[in-house]
């Protein structure tokens, strides 16, 4: 089930209509987050939106550019049964080219310069090792 694209074209009424309320009722960790992407992480080409319809799924926060999505998990998400969906959950955003972030609510809230940090650390280009030859001298 690997779209090309997905997009709000294809994501149902009822679907946007719950992510857009989603949007208006964010958790206290959510809003936290939310202030510190568009505020402190002014990386080029990192444009994040929140409460993203990908498929079946809503995203907390989705930069398209970058392909990045980061999920803000609450002690729901604590349980095997949840584990096992968010574990398919990712596994269907990454089959869409994307990279997952999560991140505990507790996190969010006690440690978010770490979590910014990480999220940084993620929008960076990867490093590449010196051509042969490249760096010695």
């Amino acid at each position: 089930m690997k779209d090309a694209k997905l997009s709000r074209k294809t994501t149902p009424p009822r679907q946007a209509a719950f992510a857009k309320a989603m949007r208006h009722d964010m958790t206290g960790p959510e809003r936290k987050l939310w202030k510190a992407l568009r505020w402190r992480v002014p990386v080029e080409g990192t444009h994040f939106r929140r409460q993203v319809s990908l498929g079946p799924y809503i995203a907390d926060f989705c930069s398209y550019g970058a392909k990045i999505v980061i999920e803000v998990d609450g002690d729901q998400h604590g349980t095997v049964q949840a584990g096992e969906q968010d574990a398919i959950r990712t596994a269907f955003m990454e089959a869409q080219g994307y990279r997952v972030l999560r991140f505990s609510n507790r996190d969010v809230m006690l440690h978010i310069d770490i979590v910014l940090d990480t999220i940084a650390a993620a929008l960076s280009p990867p490093l590449t090792p010196p051509h042969k030859g490249e760096g010695k001298r």
